[in-house]
């Protein structure tokens, strides 16, 4: 099986520190790779080369292109000044996706309510999930997901479990960082504590 993504001898650094060394890492259909460890120990700055934000230090690195992987980084990367559709409607455009899907997103993502609502009036969970309809309206094989967790109740956790457990059930590649233990049962997990 060909993975989307590998890694060898891979290492990560910020500023004048090495975060990471010697990193090797593969990531093939049907694969959840969970990236654990404290703050600061290279966990965004790991995801940040895989989607490739910054260089990496050193070793090989194969990564898909831009219109294969979906990146949901740390912040959720939402214009505050805008509703939750329209920001949507903003990523379709830069991205060449149809708009037409947006809705079913909303609803599967329980924000059909407050599609119209301005970001900044959200709650944090809330904006998780808006960042988080944006995996539904592509289908791209490998997501890679920067604390995905963060900010979720309940409810927001089981979501995310089900959109997880679909992905990989349909032959998709997931690489997640998290403090927290990943919601649902996730076949095919490869934990990596970062330190």
């Amino acid at each position: 099986m060909i993975p989307f993504l590998s890694a060898s001898d891979l290492s990560i650094g910020r500023g004048d520190r090495t975060l990471l060394s010697g990193l090797n890492l593969s990531i093939s259909p049907g694969d959840v790779l969970h990236l654990r460890g404290r703050n600061g120990a290279g966990k965004s700055s790991l995801i940040e080369v895989l989607v490739g934000l910054r260089p990496a230090r050193g070793g090989t690195l194969k990564r898909p292109a831009a219109d294969q992987f979906h990146w949901i980084g740390h912040r959720n990367a939402l214009n505050s000044d805008l509703g939750v559709r329209e920001n949507l409607e903003g990523w379709c455009a830069l991205n060449g996706v149809a708009a037409s899907g947006i809705a079913a997103a909303l609803e599967r993502t329980g924000l059909a309510r407050l599609r119209h609502r301005q970001v900044r009036t959200l709650s944090a969970g809330q904006k998780r999930r808006a960042a988080l309809t944006r995996l539904l309206l592509a289908q791209r094989p490998l997501w890679l997901l920067d604390e995905p967790l963060s900010g979720l109740d309940g409810e927001g956790l089981a979501l995310l479990g089900q959109l997880m457990n679909e992905h990989v059930a349909g032959d998709g590649g997931i690489v997640v960082t998290s403090h927290q233990s990943l919601p649902g049962r996730l076949p095919r997990v490869t934990i990596i504590d970062l330190g």
